[in-house]
């Protein structure tokens, strides 16, 4: 958890640069990939942590330690987001890596706009969570922190590597378990389908069944759950075939459990009381 300083830091700082990032196009790709690599630094070095961000070390000293880790190198976008960031206050010296590792994100998500892949992603990204419920060991094995990463991208290219799916939606993905910063695989994944779901405006609905929606189901619960939240929704489809039968929607913190695995569970528990 982020203390008050930090957040208010990470969401000025994007906030600011913002029309910038979204107005570098295709350029983007390239941004983002670098402060995805500066992420993995930091995580991996706490004294250039609390070198950038130690409030009683004057910013021009922090820009200096910036231009010997990456000065032209990167992309100027790249240092100037740096930059913006080590001049912020942080409640905690590993924050900054969390900022970083966000303005990576966005960078991704304004090369889809730029690509027009924005929502090809989304589904994606939402397809990939959906496959890998299923696969319970490959789960573990891409979130297990005592092997290489280089291992963990390995394992993961075995299994997308010759796909079709969009380039960003691989980028995110091989991120996720190259650099696990203390995260579950299948919870960056979701975490990242949260983020392109704001992104585009949307609230996220997430709808878990034993077998894939049909396009007529999609389009019936955009419809009810657009009226019910009052903005437009993007559908997270999960295949999960233990539920048996029925639908679990969550909105938010609200879920609304009609599967048949859940009233099995409840019809167990009513006998349990009553005996």
């Amino acid at each position: 958890m982020r203390g008050e300083a930090s957040r208010i830091a990470d969401r000025v700082s994007r906030d600011s640069l913002a029309p910038k990032l979204r107005d570098s196009g295709e350029d983007a790709w390239r941004i983002g990939n670098e402060l995805f690599s500066i992420t993995n630094v930091l995580d991996h070095n706490v004294q250039l942590e609390r070198a950038l961000t130690d409030p009683s070390r004057p910013v021009a000293d922090k820009v200096a330690v910036l231009n010997t880790l990456i000065g032209g190198q990167a992309h100027p976008m790249t240092m100037e987001i740096m930059t913006d960031l080590v001049g912020r206050r942080w409640s905690r010296v590993s924050d900054i890596a969390n900022a970083v590792e966000d303005f990576g994100v966005d960078g991704m998500m304004y090369y889809a706009d730029a690509t027009g892949a924005t929502l090809q992603v989304s589904v994606e990204l939402a397809e990939l969570h959906s496959a890998l419920l299923g696969m319970p060991v490959l789960r573990s094995e891409l979130s297990d922190d005592s092997a290489p990463a280089e291992a963990r991208t390995k394992l993961l290219n075995s299994l997308i590597g010759s796909s079709d799916l969009n380039k960003v939606t691989k980028r995110l993905a091989e991120h996720a378990t190259c650099n696990l910063r203390n995260r579950r695989y299948l919870q960056t994944v979701q975490w990242l389908i949260n983020k392109f779901s704001r992104h585009m405006g949307e609230s996220m609905v997430t709808v878990t069944t034993a077998t894939p929606l049909k396009i007529e189901q999609v389009k019936k619960l955009v419809a009810i759950y657009t009226k019910k939240v009052g903005r437009p929704v993007h559908i997270n489809s999960v295949v999960d075939p233990s539920v048996i039968g029925g639908m679990r929607i969550q909105v938010g913190d609200e879920v609304t459990d009609n599967t048949v695995v859940a009233q099995l569970q409840h019809l167990n528990r009513t006998v349990q009381a009553s005996a």
